[in-house]
């Protein structure tokens, strides 16, 4: 309850509050209130209390969604809001139901196909955030002089640092075996130094940030040793050692956790380690790769870590809301019932989910994009897009997505 409240009334209404379970002086309490309870008191705002908020275990819930002009759940039938507001956003904002036993896809992630959002077909919804702006209302209506100071929208341009280059820096035996196993003249020609490198936007990037005044974060995958997954350049090689620091000379620097380090706290360690040596900075920031995360232990291992921002609260599988929220929040830990000091900035939208997931040409991507970000503008969210540089980069098999993007960016900006 003291969590789900901070994050609606201090965190997104900007207003104080406090809570009491002493009948006696919230009736002489003379501001506003709201009665959480199952009786009714006249000079206060009656919300009629789901159960979820006092359980201490985690347990299948009956959700029946209903539609007030949005879809909801937790209805109530006698109270001045139509449902508990406050179980059905800390249901949704604290991923209640990764909880439960449930699917998984072909990466061992929580499929996106369990999720209620998607179910219900409002997975391309900030609910929470929707929500929350009809509750104000309400509350405004009820108590005449009360005004709320909600957060101003944001723009967060995010990047990915999978693999940093398409050929340059591989070595001779990664680039013979590549070649052996498809010929490419492109990469005779990058590693002749006639081409640039088709995954090397890394001055296309600069030059957008810097002509529209955007501050980026990158995350950068620094595994230690190569697998299935982990392809990038050794983070001991020079190349990468500059590409590092180059950037967090200008821009926020995160680690881009690899896929050994997921289950593996030392591995998870040692990777914040290396690229704090490169970047020459403290590194509090983190995104998985591929988006794998499992709750609760992957968020546990980062706060152990010592991150204390997570930006990967979004689906690899498909765009959209998976928190239904548009907001950053603190993540709270189900499993200890801990309000934890690791913050959650969510994403909607990534390239890849776009590409290979939705099979989006740039025109279907591009509005897309802008459907999230006037989404994002109406309820005064926060709205955090992922790209990758080998998307903006000269490879032929992204053609377009670079002017795409510089389109979007042109437009967020108005």
């Amino acid at each position: 309850m003291q969590y789900i409240c901070k994050f609606i009334f201090n965190e997104q209404l900007g207003i104080t509050h406090s809570i009491t379970i002493d009948l006696e002086s919230f009736k002489k309490h003379d501001g506003p209130k709201i009665n959480y309870s199952d009786i009714i008191i006249n000079d206060a705002l009656n919300m009629e209390a789901h159960s979820l908020l006092f359980e201490e275990n985690t347990k299948e819930q009956k959700i029946n969604i209903f539609t007030n002009g949005y879809k909801a759940f937790f209805e109530t039938l006698s109270a001045d809001f139509p449902f508990d507001i406050f179980a059905a956003s800390f249901y949704l904002v604290t991923r209640y139901e990764e909880y439960l036993p449930h699917k998984i896809d072909i990466y061992n992630r929580y499929a996106h196909e369990n999720s209620l959002a998607y179910k219900e077909g409002f997975l391309n919804q900030p609910l929470v955030n929707i929500w929350l702006g009809d509750f104000a209302r309400v509350i405004e209506k009820k108590f005449s002089g009360i005004t709320f100071a909600f957060p101003a929208f944001s723009f967060l341009p995010t990047y990915d640092v999978d693999i940093a280059y398409s050929f340059k820096h591989k070595g001779l035996l990664r680039n013979l075996g590549g070649f052996i196993k498809n010929p490419s003249r492109d990469r005779l020609a990058v590693l002749s130094r006639f081409k640039k490198d088709p995954f090397d936007s890394y001055d296309f990037m600069d030059d957008l940030h810097r002509r529209n005044k955007l501050a980026p974060i990158y995350f950068f995958l620094v595994a230690t040793s190569g697998s299935m997954y982990d392809k990038n350049i050794s983070p001991y090689s020079n190349a990468m050692w500059q590409l590092i620091k180059q950037h967090s000379k200008k821009y926020a620097i995160g680690l881009h956790p690899s896929w050994r380090s997921n289950k593996n706290l030392s591995v998870l360690q040692k990777e914040k380690k290396v690229l704090e040596a490169a970047a020459d900075t403290a590194v509090k920031d983190s995104r998985q790769h591929y988006i794998k995360f499992s709750m609760p232990s992957t968020f546990e291992n980062l706060i152990e870590a010592g991150i204390r921002n997570d930006y990967s609260m979004g689906y690899g599988s498909i765009n959209g809301f998976r928190a239904s929220v548009a907001s950053p929040f603190y993540w709270y830990n189900l499993r200890t019932e801990k309000i934890t000091t690791l913050k959650i900035h969510p994403f909607c939208f990534m390239d890849a989910n776009s590409f290979y997931e939705q099979k989006q040409d740039t025109a279907e991507t591009y509005d897309e994009l802008m459907y999230y970000l006037d989404t994002c503008k109406k309820v005064n969210g926060t709205f955090i897009s992922i790209f990758h540089n080998n998307f903006l980069g000269t490879d032929k098999e992204f053609v377009g997505w670079s002017d795409m993007y510089v389109s979007f960016i042109s437009q967020v900006l108005k």
